[in-house]
């Protein structure tokens, strides 16, 4: 190995470390936000947003009210069961669904996988239950009240 070549692997071993003491040292020393987005690296990701309540139909049994639009995307009132049928977003998206009331959630997981996900929703602490769900392509997901009381459930734009 010639003289300069030691000096280059030499130039390059010491900006990999100064590079790790920058990342490990520089960063940010709390848990951080789950619910904020990336950021910045969105502009790099593509357009991964949710799915737009208007692409969503609504079958309920047994027959409820019409699903009524709203500020926050489409209220669903349903009794027993609801299912809804979510047009193709043209890529991967979120249908996310909001309510005051426990409610359960059943749809396939997205790509070729042959999964089924159920997800029993509750409210948190600030008294919504909220659910998202990965669509890819037209789905069917499945909306199921706890005690068949009847629930309402928004399918929200965000």
């Amino acid at each position: 190995m010639s003289g300069r070549q030691k000096v280059l692997l030499g130039a390059l071993a010491g900006l990999l470390v100064v590079l790790y003491a920058v990342a490990v040292g520089g960063g940010r020393h709390d848990r951080g936000d789950p619910t904020a987005g990336p950021g910045w690296l969105t502009r790099f990701g593509g357009d991964a947003g949710t799915v737009d309540p208007a692409t969503v139909t609504v079958a309920c049994v047994p027959p409820a009210n019409e699903p009524s639009p709203s500020a926050e995307g489409v209220v669903v009132g349903f009794g027993t069961a609801c299912r809804l049928r979510v047009a193709d977003p043209g890529g991967l998206r979120s249908l996310v669904l909001r309510s005051a009331a426990p409610f359960v959630v059943t749809g396939p997981a997205p790509g070729d996988a042959d999964v089924t996900v159920t997800d029993e929703v509750a409210p948190g602490g600030d008294g919504t239950a909220v659910a998202k769900v990965a669509v890819d392509g037209e789905t069917e997901v499945v909306l199921r009240c706890p005690g068949g009381g009847g629930c309402v459930v928004t399918v929200a734009r965000s």
